[in-house]
């Protein structure tokens, strides 16, 4: 697999240094600013933003770890940011800056889609949280401050990876799907494709469920703490789980055969990313402990992660074969 891959590095075409690029670079690292500020306050002390009370409070050691682990993955979007923008950054194997850019993409586009989604039913007088006597986690501007971020990054990093890979590998989606070489897809896609589109049936119908106000297979502390957030959140959930499998089923059977590839393409990356990467940490998060059984994950909860992650894997898999193919079938028409 990893020789199949290696294709993907060879044309080196030079980083074209541009205003709108340095703009985006600028935006990029900027915006990484407040959420890395806060993280920073939170692991030295500080208690800023999180209200007296906040479950966040009773485990320090935790919370220290986590917070770290948030400024290292953040930091990554600086790094990032420099590698699509400097000479030197075409140096570095796809692999190595592909894999990041997916997971940030992934656990970015969800956030990008829902808060403003959220916002706008909070516009028309939903979202408002039910009173359970709980204590909140956060003041509610750290969560205006850190999505607006996160939005940011999501913008100016997205912008300036479709021009990085335009330049390097903007060959390799040239077209439209019916122009597709015999061989560029076949057998293996197509197995993919139908594992992924079976594996998402169960994380597809309770996420739907869920996001029509559906409570079986919720957690009881879950179904009690829900509002307007929360079904944005599972809708959410559902479309980047269609996108998924909608791009891998329209690039590995050749359907929509007058689309241009990159939109398979783009559905199969953004999908597959937003729900493996997704899944993965909610079913991370599912193995915690928490005291309070009541809202402890149910089986079903946790079958639904796992699912979701397996179908992101299943559909960037399929990617990954089409790029290698036609990588190796670009450079062999060069030799």
């Amino acid at each position: 697999m990893t020789q199949s891959i290696t294709p993907l590095a060879a044309p080196r075409p030079a980083v074209r240094s541009s205003r709108p690029r340095r703009i985006l670079r600028a935006v990029a690292v900027l915006s990484c600013l407040p959420y890395l500020g806060l993280k920073t306050a939170w692991i030295a002390g500080s208690h800023v933003g999180i209200p007296e009370g906040s479950p966040l409070l009773d485990d320090r050691v935790g919370m220290a770890v986590i917070n770290g682990l948030s400024v290292l993955l953040d930091s990554a979007v600086i790094v990032l940011a420099l590698v699509l923008t400097r000479p030197w950054g075409l140096k570095v194997p796809a692999w190595l800056l592909v894999s990041p850019v997916w997971v940030a993409t992934g656990l970015l586009a969800p956030i990008m889609t829902g808060f403003p989604a959220q916002l706008v039913v909070k516009a028309f007088g939903g979202g408002a949280a039910p009173d359970q006597g709980h204590d909140p986690f956060l003041h509610a501007w750290v969560f205006t401050v850190v999505y607006t971020g996160f939005i940011l990054q999501g913008i100016a990093l997205g912008a300036l990876f479709v021009l990085y890979a335009r330049d390097r590998w903007g060959h390799l989606w040239r077209g439209r799907v019916w122009e597709l070489p015999v061989g560029a897809v076949g057998p293996a896609h197509r197995a993919l494709a139908v594992a992924a589109a079976v594996l998402a049936l169960l994380p597809l119908t309770v996420h739907l469920l869920w996001a029509c106000g559906v409570t079986a297979g919720l957690s009881e502390g879950r179904a009690a703490d829900r509002t307007a957030d929360f079904h944005v959140l599972e809708a959410v959930y559902v479309l980047f789980l269609v996108a998924a499998v909608a791009g891998g089923f329209l690039l590995a059977f050749r359907r929509g055969r007058a689309l241009p590839v990159a939109v398979p393409l783009g559905l199969a990356w953004v999908g597959s990313g937003a729900v493996a990467c997704w899944g993965g940490w909610l079913s991370l998060a599912s193995l915690g402990g928490v005291e309070d059984l009541a809202d402890r994950p149910t089986p079903l909860m946790s079958l639904a992660y796992a699912g979701q992650m397996l179908v992101g894997f299943l559909v960037a898999a399929i990617g990954v074969y089409y790029f290698a193919e036609r990588s190796a079938r670009a450079v062999r028409r060069a030799a």
